[in-house]
């Protein structure tokens, strides 16, 4: 244990940091499989690697690794692990920008390498930083779902699902986005505000509005409401439609509004769900306009090869040059586009693989979790029942894991492999065996790939220990931590393949945390420019600094706003703690032998108020309200220990006293229990402390078991603390220093209090208690006049006056008379013109008295 004298005057935040960084082992943070413990299993996040471990990021990790920390501190066996979510559009986005190609520009596998060379290149760029915020991950349960023995489970999951009938292939309309040539699921959809313009046009006699006149080629029918009198008669009547000439049928029905447009809706396959609806309702004819690439197809006549925005312009051109557009208006709507790139989506109908979506058992088995906050769960429950389509999960792309089946050239039958056989790219591989419908040896294999949700959703699977068959041995998890905004995507999905391939709840809670905003109130984004990086915070006030922002920044489930000021303030705090813990260092690096017990008042109130701390902090970590946690902390050691307790005991500690040995020991309980209850969220100070105080690491201790009852030592302490609070104020009013002589100080309190001379010595004071009634005697001491009332009523003679009312005897100055005479006159003395001043004397000695409730202090004016 280093003395105090040899612990810096300054806290050196990345000397300190990076030291014990490099000191801890990732072997003292793994998971251990035969531990008789009970386990703790985190399904963490598996963010995307695109390199930028940004703020967001840093926040909900951060509340992973409190909550870690804090379990193995409480004796469980944790498992902390960190996933990988490589695959999907983000990566191929980035190497096609990164690069300047496209997907197509390069062979298949080649551009499948240069999405993994810069996946592991990010990866390591997050390690690093993961690391620098002091997370204390479990290395040994790593995860990368691009490699093989991650994604051949996927592969297993798929077949497992495929063969239960849980995954199908069909012809169905599917969220498409044509920029990057792929479906999407309704999850990855966004949507945003668009002015747009409605098109009022002459649809062979009736009046059409519409905002997607490039669909014209794709029309199938004209809907009306069938209480709409402006069609009455209309139903089953055939239309020509403009341009193109096909004939569609008039039909009716109630999802119409008559109110929009015209109130005659053209249906077109397909510009919107409710064209998908009412194309299914109505049973009508598909038409395809609109091709993967955005290109309108032959079914568009003339326009067939343009882009479906220049064919919009041409078609609205050709309109006005016939004489069918009428009139046009603006119009505002929510547009749906593709989560990564923003391009608007189109709705085609292509084959693609589902799978499908039974609510009710989705449902059931969310139920069966806790959700933190419980509101959350109402979020998961509305996207459920909200869900009109099964899951779309190919896509058509190259860096994802591949759709795991062939089709025999020669029948088209589905070849499945063998379990054992995965993983496999069919694109590359072939069956082992000719096909058993009819013996046939050419092949075809998928080129589809599985929608990157595919592999994320048995992250749960995997970490409990899934070998892609049966129930994991370790399942379910014990917690989900996530962000509110893959509540439809990541919750919704785990929920939904763990109730299919286990039959069960995939966590026993979850954990929902908010976004982070900018510190203009916004969602960070790069657009707004109010991007902050957890690099930047981090070397400037260190790791500690910023976990204690997302501690304390605001209650789970809540967005949180970045303000620089609330890291200053963490930084401030530990700058407090320090020194704090540099003055404790000081007085007990003068104490030898074992600690004594604790006797004197103050020393046992200080405990009393410790017990009351690491009891609000643990039901607050046991909540996961971290901000509580903190509050309660920074409280006690700010308030408490520095303001009150050390204030109070500081003259003691200082004094050669046997009650010194009572404080050296309240102090070193509570710097020990104080670093424990800090380990969790500042976990770098905590250890510096702890280290310094014990030699030991405080990550290897227990979560503080302590608890400390006495009632008269609480209502006692709570007393003194109050009484030499209000007379340091007293000396402030009067313009005293604090460490000024007071003079002989007497306390009348209820109960007789023993505080070893704390209040005396904090006070500069001869203070004594006592259980007694001081026998005060009250005494004339001058006057105090109402200006207010002597000045507009007595005018020229309120001098004469006041000097009247000041020779007046003791009992008549508090029993004024009603007249008195000024200047040989007599005048009658205003109501309300002058109050006597009293003082007071304790035996024949002038005090000052201030009541605190039923207590009483007397000041005397002399030492």
């Amino acid at each position: 244990m280093s003395p105090s004298h040899q612990l810096p005057k300054n806290y050196d935040i990345e000397e300190v940091e990076r030291r014990w960084q490099n000191a801890w082992r990732d072997e003292d943070n793994y998971f251990d499989p035969g531990s008789p413990k009970p386990r703790f299993i985190i399904d963490t996040p598996p963010p995307y690697p695109t390199g930028n471990f940004h703020i967001g990021n840093a926040l909900n990790w951060c509340y992973i690794d409190f909550i870690a920390r804090y379990k193995r501190m409480r004796g469980f066996n944790v498992m902390f692990p960190q996933g990988w979510d490589c695959h999907g559009l983000p990566t191929e986005v980035k190497v096609e920008e990164t690069y300047g190609i496209t997907k197509n520009d390069v062979p298949r596998e080649k551009f499948r390498e240069m999405c993994r060379d810069l996946t592991l290149g990010n990866i390591e760029k997050m390690r690093a930083t993961m690391r620098r915020l002091g997370f204390s991950t479990d290395w040994s349960h790593e995860y990368i779902t691009m490699l093989p023995e991650y994604y051949k489970k996927t592969q297993a999951s798929f077949l497992q699902m495929l063969k239960a009938g849980d995954i199908y292939q069909s012809e169905h309309p599917v969220n498409f986005c044509t920029r990057c040539e792929t479906a999407i699921a309704f999850a990855e959809v966004n949507y945003v505000p668009r002015t747009t313009t409605l098109n009022y046009f002459d649809f062979d006699g009736v009046e059409i509005a519409t905002t997607r006149p490039e669909l014209l080629a794709a029309c199938v029918a004209v809907a009306v409401h069938p209480d709409d009198e402006r069609y009455r008669g209309m139903k089953g009547k055939r239309l020509a439609v403009p341009i193109f000439g096909h004939q569609v049928p008039v039909i009716e029905d109630v999802a119409v509004d008559p109110n929009f447009g015209s109130g005659a809706v053209m249906i077109c396959t397909f510009g919107d769900k409710m064209d998908v609806y009412w194309w299914k309702q109505h049973n009508l004819e598909l038409r395809k306009a609109i091709d993967r690439q955005g290109v309108m197809t032959a079914v568009a006549g003339p326009y067939a090869g343009m882009p479906s925005e220049a064919c919009r312009k041409a078609i609205l051109r050709d309109m006005e040059e016939g004489g069918i557009l009428k009139r046009q208006e603006e119009l505002e709507q929510r547009v749906g586009t593709c989560w990564r790139c923003k391009t608007p989506i189109e709705i085609l109908s292509e084959r693609q693989w589902f799978v499908r979506v039974h609510q009710d058992d989705i449902l059931d088995a969310a139920r069966r979790v806790s959700w933190t906050p419980e509101h959350m769960f109402t979020r998961l429950e509305n996207w459920a029942e909200s869900m009109e389509w099964d899951w779309c999960i190919s896509r058509q792309r190259i860096f994802a894991t591949p759709i795991p089946v062939w089709f025999c050239d020669s029948c088209g039958e589905l070849i499945l492999p063998d379990g054992e056989d995965l993983p496999v790219d069919p694109t590359v591989d072939t069956p082992k065996a000719p096909c058993p419908r009819c013996g046939g040896s050419n092949f075809t294999g998928e080129k589809d790939v599985l929608d990157t949700w595919m592999d994320s959703s048995i992250s749960a699977l995997h970490v409990t220990g899934w070998d892609g068959d049966g129930r994991p041995p370790l399942f379910p998890a014990q917690l989900r931590p996530q962000g509110h905004d893959i509540i439809r995507t990541w919750a919704f999905y785990t929920i939904l393949r763990a109730k299919a391939l286990v039959g069960s709840h995939p966590w026993d809670q979850i954990l929902v945390n908010g976004m982070v905003l900018g510190d203009d109130g916004f969602k960070m984004s790069k657009s707004r420019s109010n991007i902050i990086s957890p690099e930047d915070v981090v070397g400037k006030y260190g790791a500690d600094a910023l976990r204690q922002w997302g501690a304390g920044g605001a209650t789970i489930g809540s967005d949180i706003m970045f303000n620089w000021n609330d890291v200053v303030a963490a930084s401030r705090f530990q700058t407090k703690l320090w020194n704090i813990f540099r003055f404790v260092m000081g007085h007990l690096d003068t104490v030898t032998g074992e600690p004594g017990p604790v006797t004197e008042l103050t020393d046992r109130w200080l405990l009393v108020r410790l017990s009351d701390t690491v009891a609000e902090a643990t039901a607050a970590m046991e909540g996961y309200q971290f901000d509580r946690a903190l509050r309660a902390i920074r409280e006690f050691a700010w308030n408490t220990l520095a303001d009150d307790y050390i204030e109070i005991t500081k003259g003691r500690l200082y004094a050669e006293d046997s009650s010194r040995a009572s404080a050296c020991s309240a102090l070193r309980t509570t710097m020990d229990v104080l670093c424990r209850l800090l380990a969790p969220i500042i976990p770098h100070f905590a250890e510096e402390c702890y280290h310094n105080l014990t030699g030991r690491s405080v990550h290897k201790e227990g979560w503080p078991d302590f608890a400390y009852a006495d009632d008269e030592a609480r209502r006692h302490g709570d007393l003194l603390v109050k009484m030499v609070a209000e007379l340091r104020r007293y000396k402030h009013d009067r313009g005293m220093a604090l460490n000024a002589p007071l003079g002989h100080v007497m306390i009348y309190a209820p109960e007789p209090v023993d505080d070893a001379g704390d209040a005396g010595r904090a006070l500069n004071a001869d203070a004594r208690w006592s259980t007694g009634t001081p026998r005060l005697e009250e005494v004339a001491n001058g006057v105090n006049f109402n200006m207010a009332i002597i000045g507009p009523r007595l005018r020229k003679q309120a001098r004469g006056f006041m000097e009247a009312v000041q020779a007046l005897p003791p009992d008549q100055l508090r029993n004024p008379p009603t007249t008195i005479t000024v200047d040989g006159e007599e005048i009658p003395v205003p109501a309300d013109s002058f109050t006597p001043k009293v003082a007071y004397q304790v035996a024949g000695e002038e005090v000052d008295v201030l009541t605190l409730g039923d207590v009483v202090v007397t000041i005397g004016h002399s030492s």
